[in-house]
């Protein structure tokens, strides 16, 4: 009896350690080949969101969240595999991941955010941006935050959910921009010679475009002087070429016309007391 009750437990515990070498090998071989297929989904969706030139933050962002829910869903299955309790562990991670979640709100509101600026692209790198109030060109897009560079060179990191909630002025997005000026002359002038000097400079400029052809009104009667708008269109990159040149050149070309550039002045007259 002692002799085939031995038996019998030797045979059960090799039933065990089979059962469970059968079930790692399981484990093991979703692991294996679940990872190969999440790395070849990874580099397969590089190549093409690649040939469809799309932003290279964008590629890599929305790559690495494709491959690391692939490969928590393989480990998933590899440990339903081996006989581990997933649901409960699902339920723990959940309850963690919600701790965690509340302690870290404003991060996990600018990681948000970050989803949402890689995924819209409001701006990319390079463009000349104004975010949360401060002007720059954009040196990276962050997962948290947005990182700036001024024009006197300093760098400025603002987190990405100060960037989503706020404004954005893109001042780079288009090829083409308007070059708002507002040029006063005094109320004593030949306003149709002034308006014709500001259209001359406009013509002349050999960086001011003609189509959208560039336009001079009557803007406003002022306390000082009478105000003309003056608009000129230009390339994005020529734009403060445009601004200051014409400026200089309608300051020159009205005072050789004869017409004076009008300032604030006010005019006191004392009376003798009585």
């Amino acid at each position: 009896m002692e002799t085939i009750k031995a038996f019998l437990e030797a045979n059960d515990l090799q039933q065990i350690i089979v059962q469970w070498g059968l079930k790692a090998l399981l484990a093991l071989a979703i692991f294996v080949v679940g990872r190969w297929i999440a790395r070849f989904v990874n580099k397969a969706l590089r190549r093409l969101l690649t040939l469809r030139a799309m932003d290279e933050t964008l590629i890599a962002f929305l790559a690495n969240l494709v491959y690391i829910t692939l490969l928590a869903a393989v480990i998933i299955a590899a440990l339903d595999a081996l006989g581990f309790p997933v649901t409960s562990l699902l339920a723990v991670v959940g309850a963690a991941g919600l701790a965690v979640g509340l302690a870290l709100k404003d991060s996990l509101a600018n990681f948000a955010s970050g989803v949402m600026l890689v995924m819209f692209r409001p701006f990319g790198k390079g463009d000349y941006v104004e975010v949360a109030g401060t002007a720059g060109s954009v040196e990276e897009i962050r997962i948290f935050n947005t990182v700036l560079k001024t024009p006197d060179n300093k760098r400025i990191i603002i987190p990405n959910g100060q960037v989503a909630a706020d404004k954005i002025t893109n001042y780079t997005a288009m090829d083409k921009r308007r070059v708002d000026l507002v040029i006063g002359v005094g109320y004593d002038d030949d306003l149709k010679a002034a308006r014709g000097v500001l259209n001359r400079v406009c013509a002349e400029h050999p960086l001011v475009l003609d189509d959208p052809a560039p336009s001079v009104f009557l803007l406003n009667l002022g306390e000082s002087s009478v105000d003309f708008a003056v608009r000129p269109w230009a390339r994005t990159e020529d734009y403060w070429a445009v601004y200051s040149d014409v400026l200089e050149n309608a300051k020159s070309g009205l005072e050789a016309a004869g017409c004076s550039i009008p300032y604030p002045q006010r005019d006191v007259h004392l009376h003798p007391a009585n």
